[in-house]
């Protein structure tokens, strides 16, 4: 198991899948035993590697979603 400031790295156990959760917090796809997962620290689910990765991708250092440049209505 290692660890990130913004997410904590681990392999799915049958006691995860069973009790917390079986799918990723992001797109809902299944998680299996063995499987890599992550722990996100900020929004308090679990995500398979894709969406950790593709989350990762916008974060700053202090583990905040960077917004899209021209978001704006205007």
């Amino acid at each position: 198991m290692s660890s990130s400031p913004c997410f904590i790295s681990q392999n799915a156990t049958e006691e995860i899948l069973l009790r917390i959760t079986n799918v990723c917090g992001e797109c809902y796809d299944s998680l299996h035993v063995g499987d890599e997962i992550y722990y996100d620290m900020q929004n308090y689910r679990y995500l398979c590697k894709k969406c950790q990765e593709a989350l990762s991708e916008r974060m700053n250092d202090q583990c905040e979603t960077i917004e899209e440049e021209n978001t704006t209505l205007f």
